[in-house]
């Protein structure tokens, strides 16, 4: 485990199936620096293996941005996981 001042503190933003599997709007991770935006995926999938079939179909979003997966979060990073949505 990484000494708390080598971490840093991202918070994820859950809607739809996500919210779904977490049974909340919010959740708040730890990662070492230089994490990539997918990692957020990777663990939300660890912590609730359901959500792995939206792993290929996941978009990214960082401060309100849409960013390619291997875009690094960094500490107080408000982070978006975005399934497919479909609607009228």
């Amino acid at each position: 485990m990484n000494p708390p001042d080598l971490e840093i503190t991202v918070t994820i933003q859950l809607f739809s199936v996500y919210q779904e599997a977490f049974g909340r709007s919010e959740i708040s991770y730890q990662f070492p620096p230089n994490t990539p935006v997918k990692a957020v995926l990777e663990r939300s999938i660890a912590e609730r293996p359901q959500l792995a079939q939206w792993r290929d179909v996941t978009r990214f979003g960082i401060n309100l941005e849409f960013v390619d997966p291997e875009t690094i979060v960094r500490d107080r990073d408000e982070v978006v996981l975005i399934p497919p949505v479909s609607g009228g």
